[in-house]
């Protein structure tokens, strides 16, 4: 389960200068006063390589690409219910995006952009739409610097499309007997149940042949082996979800 650091996160007090009783997911529910300093950036992912440490350890890792990041918007719990700070990257020309995208940025000094996102925390495994906008401006950038080598994020992406598989490579079956009159059901499914089970139906989540992959999959606790700012390369320990090119966020 993924959790920030204590460093990153303040915590409400008690008028008398105490600790509050409640946990922190209880204060922030009650009272809105609890922020998370975090870390959030979209790159794609080029390809992976193997990073050796100083002290000649080997690391399978995989490169991600980031160009800098722009604040588009910032999300205020009186105007939109919730405190965030949407950003945005890879500047598009006008005539590749629809006009609401285009009246989005209007008059906010920046252009328009292939991704939006709003960049919200997680604790204890759990989503917050909180993030600390003390400082933010719209229009204001900064990229991957913000990450340092030995930092611990979580990274999400799509996975690749897998298309349609049988029920040994989709769940993990192990099929059907190899002799005995098995001429032709090795990779089978077995049988669905039937008027005993569910009532001559076939019950809910019913682990069959069906598409595979095409999942939105978030991997926590990798490691940032290397920044380099001057490429907007981030060298990442371990494998990414999705296929070369695949838009990834990375939540530090």
């Amino acid at each position: 389960m993924y959790s920030l650091p204590a460093s990153q996160i303040e915590m409400a007090t008690s008028p008398s200068g105490g600790p509050m009783a409640r946990t922190p997911l209880e204060e922030l529910r009650h009272s809105g006063a609890f922020f998370i300093s975090m870390k959030y950036i979209l790159a794609t992912k080029r390809n992976m390589t193997t990073v050796f440490s100083e002290d000649g350890r080997a690391y399978a890792a995989t490169i991600l690409v980031a160009s800098p990041m722009v604040v588009t918007q910032i999300k205020t719990k009186e105007k939109d219910g919730y405190a965030a700070v949407q950003v945005a990257n890879e500047e598009l020309p006008e005539r590749k995006v629809n006009k609401a995208q285009i009246g989005h940025g209007k008059g906010k000094g920046y252009r328009v952009y292939r991704e939006v996102r709003s960049a919200s925390g997680f604790i204890g495994g759990e989503k917050l739409k909180v993030a600390d906008i003390s400082g933010a401006e719209v229009g204001s950038t900064y990229d991957i610097s913000v990450f340092a080598p030995g930092d611990m994020v979580a990274v999400s992406a799509t996975s690749k499309g897998k298309g349609f598989q049988g029920v040994v490579k989709r769940h993990g079956f192990a099929g059907g007997r190899r002799t005995h009159g098995q001429k032709h059901s090795e990779r089978e499914p077995g049988s669905i149940g039937g008027g005993g089970r569910a009532g001559g139906r076939v019950v809910k989540d019913m682990r069959m042949a069906g598409r595979m992959g095409g999942d939105r999959i978030t991997v926590k606790g990798l490691q940032v082996l290397q920044v380099l700012p001057e490429t907007g390369e981030l060298v990442i320990a371990g494998a990414v979800p999705g296929r070369r090119g695949t838009l990834v966020e990375i939540v530090g």
